[in-house]
Protein backbone atom coordinates (compact mmCIF):
# COMPACT_ATOMS: atom_id res chain seq x y z
CA UNK A 1 0.00 0.00 0.00
CA UNK A 2 1.49 3.61 -0.62
CA UNK A 3 2.19 5.23 2.38
CA UNK A 4 2.08 8.84 2.65
CA UNK A 5 4.87 11.65 4.38
CA UNK A 6 3.50 14.29 6.05
CA UNK A 7 4.89 16.66 3.63
CA UNK A 8 3.33 14.88 1.16
CA UNK A 9 0.04 15.05 2.58
CA UNK A 10 0.23 18.90 2.97
CA UNK A 11 1.16 19.04 -1.18
CA UNK A 12 -1.54 16.78 -1.85
CA UNK A 13 -4.41 18.62 -0.39
CA UNK A 14 -2.78 22.17 0.08
CA UNK A 15 -3.24 22.61 3.70
CA UNK A 16 -0.81 24.39 6.19
CA UNK A 17 1.65 22.11 8.46
CA UNK A 18 -1.00 24.05 11.33
CA UNK A 19 -4.00 23.06 9.75
CA UNK A 20 -3.01 19.98 10.05
CA UNK A 21 -1.55 19.97 13.48
CA UNK A 22 -4.90 21.52 14.45
CA UNK A 23 -6.64 18.90 13.58
CA UNK A 24 -4.63 16.35 15.23
CA UNK A 25 -5.43 18.61 18.45
CA UNK A 26 -8.71 18.61 18.20
CA UNK A 27 -9.13 15.09 18.51
CA UNK A 28 -10.29 14.45 14.35
CA UNK A 29 -7.55 12.11 13.68
CA UNK A 30 -4.64 10.68 15.21
CA UNK A 31 -1.61 11.87 15.26
CA UNK A 32 0.95 10.31 12.78
CA UNK A 33 4.16 10.79 10.48
CA UNK A 34 2.72 8.63 7.28
CA UNK A 35 -0.69 7.65 6.10
CA UNK A 36 -2.01 5.18 3.50
CA UNK A 37 -4.94 6.41 0.70
CA UNK A 38 -8.00 6.04 3.45
CA UNK A 39 -6.37 8.26 5.74
CA UNK A 40 -5.77 10.76 3.11
CA UNK A 41 -9.46 10.75 1.71
CA UNK A 42 -10.48 10.83 5.62
CA UNK A 43 -8.31 14.02 5.97
CA UNK A 44 -9.85 15.56 2.33
CA UNK A 45 -12.84 15.00 4.09
CA UNK A 46 -12.28 17.26 6.94
CA UNK A 47 -10.65 19.95 4.54
CA UNK A 48 -13.90 20.09 2.75
CA UNK A 49 -15.72 20.12 6.20
CA UNK A 50 -13.63 23.83 7.12
CA UNK A 51 -14.17 24.72 3.59
CA UNK A 52 -18.40 24.96 4.82
CA UNK A 53 -17.34 26.57 7.47
CA UNK A 54 -18.23 23.67 10.09
CA UNK A 55 -15.99 24.34 13.37
CA UNK A 56 -13.42 21.65 14.44
CA UNK A 57 -15.59 21.17 17.75
CA UNK A 58 -19.35 20.59 15.81
CA UNK A 59 -17.31 17.90 13.96
CA UNK A 60 -15.64 16.32 17.09
CA UNK A 61 -18.83 16.54 18.74
CA UNK A 62 -20.92 14.37 15.84
CA UNK A 63 -17.88 11.61 15.38
CA UNK A 64 -17.82 11.31 19.13
CA UNK A 65 -22.16 11.10 18.64
CA UNK A 66 -21.87 8.66 15.85
CA UNK A 67 -19.07 6.53 17.90
CA UNK A 68 -21.27 5.87 20.80
CA UNK A 69 -24.59 5.03 18.12
CA UNK A 70 -22.93 3.24 15.99
CA UNK A 71 -19.79 1.68 17.53
CA UNK A 72 -18.12 2.65 14.39
CA UNK A 73 -14.11 3.61 15.66
CA UNK A 74 -13.50 5.87 12.85
CA UNK A 75 -16.99 7.33 11.48
CA UNK A 76 -14.96 9.30 9.06
CA UNK A 77 -13.16 6.57 7.06
CA UNK A 78 -16.21 3.89 8.03
CA UNK A 79 -18.85 6.24 6.34
CA UNK A 80 -19.73 9.13 4.57
CA UNK A 81 -20.31 12.08 5.62
CA UNK A 82 -23.40 14.22 4.70
CA UNK A 83 -23.89 18.00 5.90
CA UNK A 84 -27.75 18.53 6.43
CA UNK A 85 -28.36 22.00 8.08
CA UNK A 86 -25.98 23.33 10.60
CA UNK A 87 -25.33 19.82 11.31
CA UNK A 88 -23.62 16.45 10.12
CA UNK A 89 -25.22 13.76 9.26
CA UNK A 90 -23.26 10.12 8.01
CA UNK A 91 -24.38 7.89 5.68
CA UNK A 92 -23.46 4.42 7.01
CA UNK A 93 -24.90 0.52 6.15
CA UNK A 94 -27.46 1.67 3.93
CA UNK A 95 -29.15 4.59 6.37
CA UNK A 96 -28.48 8.41 7.08
CA UNK A 97 -27.76 8.72 10.91
CA UNK A 98 -27.99 12.29 12.08
CA UNK A 99 -25.83 10.90 15.28
CA UNK A 100 -26.32 14.19 17.90
CA UNK A 101 -29.92 13.68 17.70
CA UNK A 102 -30.34 9.82 17.21
CA UNK A 103 -32.01 10.26 14.25
CA UNK A 104 -32.48 7.72 11.30
CA UNK A 105 -32.79 10.09 8.24
CA UNK A 106 -34.64 9.83 4.60
CA UNK A 107 -31.97 9.97 1.88
CA UNK A 108 -33.04 12.02 -1.23
CA UNK A 109 -30.08 12.30 -2.66
CA UNK A 110 -30.40 9.66 -5.23
CA UNK A 111 -33.72 10.96 -6.63
CA UNK A 112 -32.20 14.26 -7.01
CA UNK A 113 -34.04 15.54 -4.03
CA UNK A 114 -32.00 18.65 -2.30
CA UNK A 115 -32.81 17.81 1.33
CA UNK A 116 -33.53 15.06 4.11
CA UNK A 117 -36.44 14.29 6.15
CA UNK A 118 -35.91 12.98 9.73
CA UNK A 119 -38.00 10.05 10.46
CA UNK A 120 -37.34 8.42 13.26
CA UNK A 121 -34.44 7.95 16.29
CA UNK A 122 -31.72 5.50 15.41
CA UNK A 123 -32.66 2.53 18.40
CA UNK A 124 -28.98 0.84 17.86
CA UNK A 125 -26.91 0.33 15.03
CA UNK A 126 -25.83 -2.99 17.27
CA UNK A 127 -27.13 -6.38 15.62
CA UNK A 128 -30.99 -6.47 16.82
CA UNK A 129 -32.66 -10.01 17.75
CA UNK A 130 -35.75 -11.18 16.09
CA UNK A 131 -38.39 -9.37 18.73
CA UNK A 132 -35.77 -6.19 17.88
CA UNK A 133 -36.14 -6.70 14.04
CA UNK A 134 -40.00 -7.32 14.41
CA UNK A 135 -40.41 -3.78 16.35
CA UNK A 136 -38.38 -2.30 14.09
CA UNK A 137 -40.56 -3.59 10.85
CA UNK A 138 -43.61 -2.66 12.96
CA UNK A 139 -41.86 1.03 13.41
CA UNK A 140 -40.84 1.14 9.76
CA UNK A 141 -44.51 0.41 8.39
CA UNK A 142 -46.04 3.06 11.14
CA UNK A 143 -43.28 5.95 9.51
CA UNK A 144 -44.81 4.87 5.64
CA UNK A 145 -48.25 5.20 6.82
CA UNK A 146 -47.54 8.58 8.15
CA UNK A 147 -45.92 9.43 5.16
CA UNK A 148 -49.30 8.26 2.97
CA UNK A 149 -51.12 10.62 5.07
CA UNK A 150 -53.09 7.57 7.25
CA UNK A 151 -52.34 9.32 10.49
CA UNK A 152 -55.17 6.70 12.46
CA UNK A 153 -53.42 3.65 10.74
CA UNK A 154 -49.82 4.99 12.04
CA UNK A 155 -50.99 5.61 15.48
CA UNK A 156 -52.42 2.37 15.36
CA UNK A 157 -49.13 0.91 14.61
CA UNK A 158 -47.27 3.02 17.06
CA UNK A 159 -49.60 2.25 19.92
CA UNK A 160 -49.04 -1.25 19.25
CA UNK A 161 -45.32 -0.98 19.95
CA UNK A 162 -45.36 0.52 22.68
CA UNK A 163 -47.84 -1.95 24.13
CA UNK A 164 -44.77 -4.53 23.36
CA UNK A 165 -42.15 -2.34 24.62
CA UNK A 166 -43.38 0.71 26.51
CA UNK A 167 -39.14 2.61 25.98
CA UNK A 168 -39.12 2.46 22.41
CA UNK A 169 -38.39 6.23 21.90
CA UNK A 170 -38.70 6.38 18.17
CA UNK A 171 -42.56 5.31 18.72
CA UNK A 172 -42.80 7.55 21.67
CA UNK A 173 -41.45 10.61 19.41
CA UNK A 174 -43.32 10.12 16.67
CA UNK A 175 -46.78 9.39 17.89
CA UNK A 176 -45.94 12.27 20.28
CA UNK A 177 -45.49 14.52 17.41
CA UNK A 178 -48.63 13.09 15.56
CA UNK A 179 -50.62 13.98 18.94
CA UNK A 180 -48.49 17.43 18.61
CA UNK A 181 -49.84 18.36 15.47
CA UNK A 182 -53.67 17.45 16.48
CA UNK A 183 -53.10 20.07 19.11
CA UNK A 184 -53.58 17.06 22.10
CA UNK A 185 -50.86 18.93 23.72
CA UNK A 186 -51.34 17.17 27.28
CA UNK A 187 -51.00 13.49 25.29
CA UNK A 188 -47.92 14.67 23.72
CA UNK A 189 -46.24 15.89 26.84
CA UNK A 190 -47.06 12.53 28.29
CA UNK A 191 -45.14 10.95 25.36
CA UNK A 192 -42.47 13.23 25.16
CA UNK A 193 -41.42 12.61 28.84
CA UNK A 194 -41.73 9.40 28.73
CA UNK A 195 -39.12 9.11 25.73
CA UNK A 196 -37.05 11.53 27.63
CA UNK A 197 -36.97 9.27 30.69
CA UNK A 198 -36.32 6.08 28.56
CA UNK A 199 -33.43 7.49 27.21
CA UNK A 200 -31.93 10.59 29.14
CA UNK A 201 -29.19 11.33 25.93
CA UNK A 202 -32.10 11.80 23.24
CA UNK A 203 -31.58 15.61 22.55
CA UNK A 204 -34.86 15.69 20.34
CA UNK A 205 -37.31 14.79 23.06
CA UNK A 206 -36.23 17.08 25.45
CA UNK A 207 -36.86 20.11 22.49
CA UNK A 208 -39.49 18.25 21.30
CA UNK A 209 -40.99 18.85 25.01
CA UNK A 210 -40.10 22.05 25.31
CA UNK A 211 -42.09 22.73 22.26
CA UNK A 212 -45.12 21.39 23.48
CA UNK A 213 -44.93 23.26 26.93
CA UNK A 214 -44.79 26.39 25.62
CA UNK A 215 -47.98 25.17 23.26
CA UNK A 216 -49.26 25.18 27.00
CA UNK A 217 -47.77 28.57 28.19
CA UNK A 218 -45.54 26.98 30.96
CA UNK A 219 -42.74 29.06 29.76
CA UNK A 220 -40.38 27.92 32.87
CA UNK A 221 -40.62 24.32 32.23
CA UNK A 222 -40.20 24.99 28.49
CA UNK A 223 -36.89 27.19 29.03
CA UNK A 224 -35.76 23.96 31.62
CA UNK A 225 -36.49 21.04 28.35
CA UNK A 226 -34.49 23.82 26.02
CA UNK A 227 -31.67 24.13 28.22
CA UNK A 228 -31.21 20.35 28.82
CA UNK A 229 -31.13 19.59 24.61
CA UNK A 230 -28.05 22.16 24.58
CA UNK A 231 -26.97 20.62 27.38
CA UNK A 232 -26.64 17.17 25.39
CA UNK A 233 -25.90 19.49 22.08
CA UNK A 234 -24.47 22.89 22.46
CA UNK A 235 -24.61 23.73 19.02
CA UNK A 236 -28.28 23.09 17.97
CA UNK A 237 -29.19 26.04 16.93
CA UNK A 238 -32.87 25.31 16.89
CA UNK A 239 -32.86 25.15 20.55
CA UNK A 240 -31.00 28.28 21.17
CA UNK A 241 -33.65 30.00 18.32
CA UNK A 242 -36.78 28.84 20.61
CA UNK A 243 -35.18 29.45 24.13
CA UNK A 244 -34.23 32.70 22.46
CA UNK A 245 -38.40 33.69 21.98
CA UNK A 246 -38.61 31.77 25.33
CA UNK A 247 -36.61 33.74 27.60
CA UNK A 248 -38.38 37.56 25.53
CA UNK A 249 -41.73 36.17 26.37
CA UNK A 250 -40.56 36.49 29.73
CA UNK A 251 -38.93 40.07 28.97
CA UNK A 252 -35.53 38.18 30.21
CA UNK A 253 -33.99 40.51 26.91
CA UNK A 254 -30.40 39.69 27.64
CA UNK A 255 -30.30 36.00 28.65
CA UNK A 256 -32.75 35.81 24.93
CA UNK A 257 -29.91 38.39 24.03
CA UNK A 258 -27.13 35.75 24.29
CA UNK A 259 -28.87 32.78 22.72
CA UNK A 260 -30.34 35.37 19.42
CA UNK A 261 -26.13 36.09 19.08
CA UNK A 262 -25.31 31.78 19.17
CA UNK A 263 -27.95 31.12 16.89
CA UNK A 264 -26.75 33.51 14.61
CA UNK A 265 -23.01 31.98 14.98
CA UNK A 266 -24.58 28.82 14.03
CA UNK A 267 -26.93 29.17 11.17
CA UNK A 268 -25.74 32.40 9.05
CA UNK A 269 -28.06 32.99 6.28
CA UNK A 270 -32.04 31.57 5.81
CA UNK A 271 -35.24 33.72 7.42
CA UNK A 272 -34.93 32.53 10.40
CA UNK A 273 -30.98 34.19 10.77
CA UNK A 274 -32.63 37.24 9.47
CA UNK A 275 -35.00 37.29 12.18
CA UNK A 276 -32.25 36.86 14.69
CA UNK A 277 -30.31 39.19 13.92
CA UNK A 278 -33.38 41.61 13.58
CA UNK A 279 -34.37 40.41 17.37
CA UNK A 280 -30.60 41.16 18.41
CA UNK A 281 -30.78 44.65 17.13
CA UNK A 282 -34.03 45.53 18.68
CA UNK A 283 -32.59 44.06 21.99
CA UNK A 284 -29.26 46.05 21.86
CA UNK A 285 -31.08 49.18 21.05
CA UNK A 286 -33.70 49.18 23.84
CA UNK A 287 -30.94 47.28 26.11
CA UNK A 288 -29.04 51.21 25.54
CA UNK A 289 -32.00 53.17 26.03
CA UNK A 290 -32.84 51.21 29.29
CA UNK A 291 -29.58 51.59 30.64
CA UNK A 292 -29.54 55.36 29.75
CA UNK A 293 -32.64 55.59 31.97
CA UNK A 294 -31.58 53.87 35.02
CA UNK A 295 -28.26 55.77 35.49
CA UNK A 296 -29.69 59.22 34.49
CA UNK A 297 -29.36 60.81 38.26
CA UNK A 298 -29.08 57.38 39.89
CA UNK A 299 -26.58 57.18 42.34
CA UNK A 300 -26.44 52.97 43.13
CA UNK A 301 -25.66 52.23 47.43
CA UNK A 302 -22.23 51.70 48.39
CA UNK A 303 -22.93 47.94 49.25
CA UNK A 304 -25.32 47.09 46.16
CA UNK A 305 -24.10 44.84 43.52
CA UNK A 306 -23.98 46.96 40.35
CA UNK A 307 -23.96 44.15 37.68
CA UNK A 308 -27.35 44.55 36.21
CA UNK A 309 -25.56 48.14 34.59
CA UNK A 310 -23.24 45.83 32.18
CA UNK A 311 -24.05 46.97 28.59
CA UNK A 312 -23.00 43.37 26.63
CA UNK A 313 -24.33 39.83 28.61
CA UNK A 314 -22.11 37.57 28.83
CA UNK A 315 -22.53 34.84 25.58
CA UNK A 316 -22.80 31.05 26.93
CA UNK A 317 -19.38 29.07 26.29
CA UNK A 318 -19.73 27.08 22.94
CA UNK A 319 -18.49 23.95 22.22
Amino acid sequence: MTRYSRQDVLRILQISPRQLVGWERAGLIPIMQECGFPELNQLRTLRELQGLRIKPSSIRNSIQAMRAVAGLSNPLLESAVVRTGTRLAFRYSGTMVDPIRRQLLFDFESAGEPHSVTVSMLQSARSAGSRERELQALFAQAVQAEEQGRKLAAIDLYNGILVQDPAYTAALINLGTLYYHQKKYNRAEELYRRATEADASYVLAFFDLGNVLDELQRPDESIEAYSRALALAPTYADAHYNLALAYERKAERRRALAHWQVYVRLDRSGPWADHARGQIRKLLSREKITIAHRTDGYHPQRHRVASHLELVPREPATA
